[in-house]
C-alpha cells in the first residue's frame, strides 16, 4: 500500500514552525534571566520553540504518514457569521459595554452552526457571559465597563 504525502499537513507544520521561529527570534532581543528568575524574553522563547517543535512533528507526519482527506463543502454560514460576531465585538464593547456585546457576541458564534435550536443558542450565550464576565471583568480585573454609555445607564 502506498502512502500519500499530506500537503495540508506538511503546509500547517510549515506555518507553526515560522510562527515559532518568529517568537524565538523576537525573544531573543530580550533577557532571558534564569530558570528561578526569568526575564521577560524567556516566556516567548518557550513558547515559540515548542510551538516550532509542533508543527516539526506535523510537517514529519505530514511527510511519513499522511493520508488525503477530502473536505466537505466549505461552511461559508458559519464563517461569515464569526468574522461579523467578531467585528460586532471590536466596534461596539466600548459603547454598549461588555456584557450586552459579549452576549450578542455569543448568540452570534452559536447561531453560526445550523442544527443549534434557538433556546439552546440563548443558554449557550447566557453561560458564556457570565463566564467570560467572570474570568476578564471579576477575576482579571480588566478594565472594561459592564454597560455602555450607549445604553444611557
Amino acid at each position: 500500500m502506498e502512502r500519500r504525502r499530506s500537503f495540508p499537513d506538511v503546509l500547517a507544520g510549515g506555518v507553526f514552525v515560522l510562527i515559532g521561529g518568529a517568537f524565538v527570534a523576537g525573544s531573543l532581543g530580550y533577557e532571558l534571566g534564569t530558570p528561578l528568575r526569568m526575564g521577560p524574553g524567556a516566556f516567548p522563547l518557550l513558547v515559540g520553540a515548542i510551538l516550532a517543535a509542533l508543527g516539526l512533528a506535523i510537517v514529519v507526519k505530514g511527510l511519513v504518514a499522511g493520508e488525503m482527506i477530502s473536505f466537505g463543502p466549505i461552511p461559508w454560514r458559519a464563517i461569515g457569521v464569526i468574522v461579523l460576531a467578531v467585528v460586532f465585538f471590536g466596534f461596539t464593547v466600548r459603547g454598549l459595554g461588555f456584557v450586552p456585546t459579549s452576549a450578542v457576541t455569543a448568540l452570534l458564534t452559536t447561531l453560526a452552526s445550523s442544527r443549534v435550536r434557538p433556546l439552546t443558542a440563548v443558554a449557550v450565550a447566557a453561560g458564556l457571559t457570565v463566564a467570560s464576565t467572570l474570568i476578564f471583568v471579576v477575576g482579571l480585573q480588566l478594565r472594561i465597563p459592564l454597560w455602555g454609555p450607549w445604553l444611557g445607564f
